[in-house]
């Protein structure tokens, strides 16, 4: 194994060609992942625009959930790939273990808030029956079964810190084409199923998420020899669970940060209509397929980074860097010529009526001039997570929504009506790349410079 793991392609390949080949495969998975989140909408978009608007509440919810297991796995990701970096198979085994327990324990937290505190979660945003009761039932089956979310993206991130993203792509792509398929079957009772109707629409997420986990599981026993999941005699070891949440926890608190800022939109834009609110979540199913392939390129370049930083290579780090920046913005540019050029037709996939395409083509164009700046903020976040600087992201995600984005939104709304609140998404992006420059310089001197001092 320890000659295996010396010849990791992570500090041997060349860079553009080994963040191409860990990036590409968690590209295609993640817009995978973006189409099954459009196509639910979609579907749900068939039953009434209360039914699309209960499903866009409840994505608040669904995404702190998100951001604990992804969030955790981006602590997991930076201390497994440095322990392989520095050789401590050891540690490296420990964390792998130590990442499944805390799955499990926030897969338990999840399910017990989802059973009691969806119905109060939604009457704090609505006071409409139609959404209440549809929300809550898809609220509830999305957090009852959560494990399969947990799951899954833990074993994804243990793949991921060894390299082997290519797996990665074949579990969620598996997971989401099961969804896909399963949505217009639930959801409208086909083929001899019940007619389930917004609950239909969880009932495929949870579905295609579990056989995903199990997937995943199975190839990491099989196919994963660099860490060794030996859960036998197991005891949770406090020291690994610190440093994973010494990353994970600031990467949390920013991911459930948009969570907070989500609910914060949707309560101003509901003062307005229902419609307003629906449009903002059609806009946040849309721009995912923009930021989930820049997410796969995030994916794909932190154990690049943080396997570099244990083997002292800081010449590659540099390189990762740039090259992921160059990639993220291109990236960017294209999602922002769509949303300019087709608003129109992008809306039309969700059925959109008149009131709605007289709100949302205006918010789509606008929302999404952010979007040049945002690739670069994306790319300098994630670096500083996998080398350990997780709270300078924090903060860039805190002034960014909760200090200048939710404030500006909430004060346009007052003197400029529902047209202006969306030009506050641009501003606040603006704010971020310019943190994100002054924190970028001082993490370089700090952390890279000294590497190429000695």
């Amino acid at each position: 194994m320890s000659a295996a793991v010396q010849e990791n392609k992570m500090g041997t390949m060349p860079i553009n060609q080994l963040l191409i080949s860990m990036s590409v495969p968690m590209m295609i998975s993640m817009l995978v992942q973006a189409l099954y989140n459009v196509v639910d909408s979609m579907f749900v978009a068939r039953i009434s625009e209360n039914a699309l608007t209960a499903v866009s509440l409840a994505f608040p919810a669904q995404n702190l959930m998100i951001a604990v297991a992804t969030g955790t796995g981006v602590g997991i990701n930076a201390l497994l790939s440095k322990s392989l970096g520095e050789k401590n198979f050891d540690r490296a085994n420990q964390t792998a273990q130590n990442a499944v327990f805390l799955a499990f324990l926030s897969f338990v937290v999840f399910a017990l808030l989802g059973l009691f505190f969806s119905g109060f979660f939604f009457r704090a945003q609505t006071d409409i029956a139609e959404i209440i009761e549809g929300g809550t039932d898809y609220l509830r089956i999305c957090t009852i079964f959560s494990f399969g979310l947990f799951g899954q993206i833990t074993f994804e991130r243990l793949l991921q810190s060894t390299g082997k993203t290519f797996y990665t792509m074949i579990t969620q792509g598996v997971g989401a084409i099961l969804n896909i398929i399963f949505d217009p079957i639930l959801i409208f009772g086909l083929l001899g199923f019940p007619k389930m109707g917004v609950a239909g629409a969880a009932a495929a997420t949870v579905f295609g998420q579990i056989v995903a986990f199990f997937l995943a599981l199975f190839i990491n026993l099989k196919k994963n020899k660099e860490i060794q999941l030996r859960l036998k005699g197991f005891r949770p070891n406090s020291y690994i669970i610190k440093c994973i949440y010494a990353v994970g926890v600031p990467s949390i608190i920013m991911t459930s940060i948009s969570s907070v800022m989500t609910f914060g939109m949707n309560k101003i834009l509901i003062a307005f209509s229902s419609t307003a609110a629906a449009v903002f979540g059609v806009y946040f199913k849309l721009q995912s397929f923009v930021f989930m392939p820049v997410f796969g390129l995030n994916n794909g370049m932190v154990p690049i980074i943080a396997y570099n930083f244990g083997a002292r290579r800081s010449d590659r780090i540099t390189k990762t860097v740039k090259l992921s920046i160059c990639y993220a913005v291109g990236i960017m540019l294209l999602g922002l010529l769509i949303m300019q050029l087709f608003p129109t037709a992008l809306l039309r996939i969700f059925d959109a009526s008149e009131n709605m395409l007289s709100i949302g083509i205006p918010a789509l164009r606008i929302i999404s001039i952010s979007f040049l700046f945002a690739g670069y903020s994306v790319i300098c976040s994630s670096f500083f997570q996998s080398l350990g600087h997780g709270v300078l992201s924090l903060w860039v995600s805190l002034l960014r929504q909760l200090a200048v984005l939710l404030p500006l939104a909430f004060l346009f709304s007052k003197i400029g009506g529902l047209s202006t609140v969306w030009f506050a998404f641009p501003i606040a992006e603006i704010v971020s790349l310019c943190i994100c420059t002054i924190f970028l310089r001082h993490v370089y001197r700090k952390e890279i410079l000294p590497m190429k001092e000695k």
